[in-house]
């Protein structure tokens, strides 16, 4: 494989879109008034994406479990949906888990 390319301030460009996304669907999740029961485990999943990509290197298994659970927890409201494909795609750009 290559190497990922970086930004100028060197950063991985797919981290910097992860963050992003995440920061975004964070605000709008914030914003949210209506109160639905698994809102904790979308707020504690985006904050495990943002701490990945804190680290530079995320874990692609880890990215797709908590990508999974935010879309369960969040998924059926249709305000924070844009947000939501948001963050699919930033992490889509980080591959295909490996085969197992």
């Amino acid at each position: 494989m290559g190497q990922a390319r970086v930004t100028s301030s060197g950063e991985d460009p797919r981290v910097t879109e992860l963050r992003t996304a995440v920061s975004r669907l964070r605000r709008e999740l914030a914003g949210h008034r209506a109160e639905f029961p698994d809102r904790a485990i979308a707020e504690d999943e985006l904050a495990a994406l943002d701490a990945m990509a804190v680290t530079g290197a995320p874990e692609i298994p880890r990215l797709r479990r908590s990508l999974l659970l935010i879309a369960g927890a969040v998924g059926s409201v249709s305000a924070l949906a844009s947000a939501l494909r948001d963050v699919r795609i930033a992490v889509d750009l980080f591959g295909e888990p490996p085969s197992r």
